[in-house]
């Protein structure tokens, strides 16, 4: 039997993994919004929202296939941005900073796709690193 830790799987390993990319994405994230100006930055981040939310679903189900974790990181992020119509955000965005990163203000129809992005991102990111590990035979 081999250790998931030192062969280079498991849930551990990947929980780990899916904690340093929500770091690097909320970094490079930031780091979009304060270096580029206009629609890049703004859609930058957009893509960045979703890849994060790809990031914390594998952090809580780190066994979940690429594309489930891609499907559901996608699905919130929608569901989120359809939120915005009924107003909710853009009033808890008055009150907080966090409220208007997490939720944002005022639906946007192009956010959708660049949502769609950020799944697609996170999705090629997993599935190129995540590799099921062989067992060695045991002598």
């Amino acid at each position: 039997m081999t250790d998931p830790l030192v062969t280079g799987g498991g849930p551990v390993r990947t929980r780990l993994m899916a904690a340093g990319a929500a770091v690097l994405t909320v970094a490079v994230g930031l780091g979009a919004r304060a270096g580029m100006e206009g629609d890049i930055a703004k859609y930058a981040g957009d893509a960045l929202y979703t890849t994060l939310v790809y990031a914390l679903v594998v952090l809580a189900a780190p066994r979940a296939k690429p594309l489930t974790a891609a499907g559901i990181a996608l699905g919130i992020s929608w569901a989120v941005e359809f939120l915005q119509l009924s107003g909710v955000p853009a009033e808890l965005s008055r009150r907080s900073v966090v409220a208007r990163l997490v939720l944002g203000s005022t639906f946007h129809t192009p956010d959708l796709f660049w949502y769609a992005v950020g799944a697609a991102l996170g999705w090629f990111v997993h599935a190129t690193t995540h590799r099921q590990t062989p067992t060695r035979p045991t002598t």
